[in-house]
């Protein structure tokens, strides 16, 4: 028999992808290597999303196209997991859709991917393996990281927030705090191997040892990291508006692990349809606390999410948020169309039409690139800190962030990949910078 190999498709966010270098660390320990040839794999697993109707579409396409490709390799294993297959009666309407596919399995028991595969290899039968109650925190699993010199370390599981466009509780759980002392040895651990960059996973990163018996939360969390030796840089994600404290906005602006930027999510502009959205917090409250966060760190960056088109939104609820966006003056945006999520309570909700939401987030793009040129623009000529993360083959030069989370890009000799590069930036665009080497 020959070198077995994987080959895993990804769908969603940096939670998924940490969550499939878990799955190619169990698959690794059984003896599989990866190929970016799907044609080539021994076994092939969909780690799924469902947060976006258009992503489990994308996704039975994509499982579906296999069908003629495990007719001729018998042998193939297709294994079919995460946030889609935890849905309430997904599994089987998956395994009726796709009869071909050999294991299927849930976010609750992730942690026991590896013997799922071994009962497949030993019997040869189809696994359905979808666990309804939260799966334990399992700790010292081995994760194949793919994005050196950067590291993915989760602190929270699930979330308790039920925003009512949102289907993550239902498919991820209630929220579950690991140890302090878990994830600060893990980071150590990162650290010592020689990465750079650690980002601290979990839906609400903030609310961060709520649910322990003892006193603990994230600005200790953060004051602990940031005690290790070494140079390496420190971001989280997702914050939650209603939960980060000043407490922890203080700790940012006394680290000089932690990165002075920040992604929070706003949602809306609209005090109405926040309220809809059960987001549990005004754009006064935001507002807040973007000013909260300028008046400690006066250079914070902060980039955020906006949705445009929620159920039964007005032109003035719109307008609402386009003031917001103006007045928080953001370095970033991600911008969304509303799209219906069947299991969520937005769905029940009076539904606006389509060609009202495309023309709003045409208006929304456009504020958000000008806002993007402007912070952009400000570089020009100065000399920054990038760390760089990848040699970008399309424009034939390495790429690198600076802490504020901007892109540059940058001509070399030799591999710098892993390493602070200084650089003066000679060239500005949208969202990316260019720069020399100094």
């Amino acid at each position: 028999m020959g070198e077995l190999k994987y080959h895993i498709i990804t769908y969603g966010c940096q939670m998924n992808i940490h969550d499939s270098e878990k799955i190619a660390g169990a698959l690794y320990e059984l003896g599989y290597n990866n190929t970016d040839d799907v044609k080539d794999a021994d076994i092939i697993v969909f780690n799924t999303c469902c947060i976006r109707e258009n992503a489990e579409n994308h996704a039975y396409g994509n499982i579906g196209a296999l069908k003629n490709l495990k007719k001729l390799k018998k042998d193939l294993i297709i294994a079919v997991g995460g946030c889609m297959t935890q849905q309430n009666g997904a599994a089987e309407k998956l395994k009726n859709k796709f009869p071909f596919v050999d294991i299927i399995f849930g976010t609750h028991n992730l942690f026991n991917f590896k013997q799922l595969v071994k009962n497949k290899l030993e019997t040869g039968k189809s696994i359905i393996e979808v666990y309804e109650k939260e799966g334990c925190i399992t700790e010292n699993e081995f994760k194949k990281r793919t994005s050196y010199p950067n590291a993915w370390v989760t602190i929270t599981y699930g979330c308790n927030n039920f925003c009512t466009y949102c289907i993550v509780p239902y498919v991820r759980g209630r929220e579950r705090s690991r140890n302090i002392n878990d994830v600060v040895n893990e980071v150590k651990q990162l650290v010592a191997e020689g990465y750079k960059e650690i980002t601290l996973l979990g839906q609400n990163v903030n609310s961060y040892g709520s649910d322990m018996n003892y006193k603990i939360n994230f600005s200790m969390l953060l004051k602990e990291i940031s005690a290790i030796d070494g140079k390496f840089r420190l971001r989280f994600m997702t914050n939650h508006p209603k939960d980060l404290s000043e407490d922890m906005v203080k700790v940012m602006s006394e680290s000089d692990k932690i990165c002075k930027s920040v992604h929070l999510p706003v949602q809306a502009g609209s005090n109405r349809i926040l309220k809809l959205m059960n987001r549990k917090y005004t754009r006064e409250d935001y507002m807040y606390k973007v000013e909260l966060l300028r008046k400690y760190i006066p250079n914070c960056q902060i980039t955020t999410d906006i949705m445009v088109g929620f159920p039964s939104e007005t032109e003035e609820d719109f307008l609402d948020t386009m003031d917001l966006v103006k007045k928080c003056n953001f370095s970033g945006a991600f911008t969304f169309v509303y799209s219906k999520r069947s299991g969520t309570k937005a769905a029940e909700m009076e539904q606006i039409d389509e060609l009202t939401k495309k023309e709003r987030i045409i208006r929304l793009v456009d504020l958000v690139k000008t806002q993007n040129r402007t912070k952009s623009d400000i570089y020009k000529n100065r000399v920054i800190e990038v760390l760089c993360e990848d040699f970008d083959k399309k424009k034939n030069m390495y790429m690198g962030r600076d802490e504020y989370g901007r892109m540059a890009y940058f001509n070399s000799d030799k591999s710098l990949i892993g390493e602070f590069i200084n650089l003066k930036i000679i060239k500005t665009g949208g969202i990316s910078l260019v720069g020399e080497i100094v």
